[in-house]
């Protein structure tokens, strides 16, 4: 889900065709809003059902897990000085990651701040805009509409998606 469709492919195919956008928005990647779209639509599979047993759905929720240990990692290691040591012993404790992937992926927080908490802000944004899209319209809520509206301008930083999607449910509830 995360890196094929509804995720990356389909996010990043739909804007590699999209017209009469800036060329930075059909190819430029903005990582809260595009790793932020690729963490909502793995929810989307639960809602879908596509776990049918509470095995599946564990790998899920592994990477789940492992998110929210970046989080704290990434925190740490900016904000609140860390050491490596600090930052790859919370993860193995806290995480299903082999001694190796925790080495990498610290690795990659040491060099990218930030970008871990791109990832939950983008996906919390777009899952309380469709949560006040679907309060505000009822009945006249289509997700599909929603998701087509994320998706239709290209990658864009998150306030421009917040101002572009609550204009969009006023439109909806307005008939436009």
């Amino acid at each position: 889900m995360h890196e094929a469709v509804p995720g990356h492919h389909h996010q990043i195919a739909i804007a590699q065709e999209l017209e009469d956008v800036p060329e930075f928005r059909r190819r430029g990647g903005i990582t809260a809003f595009s790793e932020g779209w690729a963490l909502y639509t793995e929810h989307l599979a639960q809602e879908m059902g596509i776990y049918r047993t509470p095995y599946e759905d564990f790998g899920r929720l592994t990477y789940e897990m492992w998110r929210a240990c970046r989080l704290v990692v990434d925190t740490g290691l900016h904000w609140y000085g860390w050491s490596r040591e600090d930052a790859e012993g919370c993860l193995l404790e806290n995480s299903a990651l082999a001694p190796h992937n925790v080495r990498t992926e610290v690795s990659r927080y040491i060099s990218w701040p930030g970008q871990a908490l791109a990832y939950k802000t983008g996906e919390l944004l777009i899952r309380q805009l469709r949560s006040d899209a679907e309060a505000a319209l009822g009945d006249a809520f289509d997700l599909r509409a929603f998701h087509d509206r994320i998706l239709d301008e290209g990658a864009m930083p998150l306030s421009a998606l917040e101002e572009k999607m609550r204009d969009w449910i006023v439109d909806v509830q307005e008939g436009s």
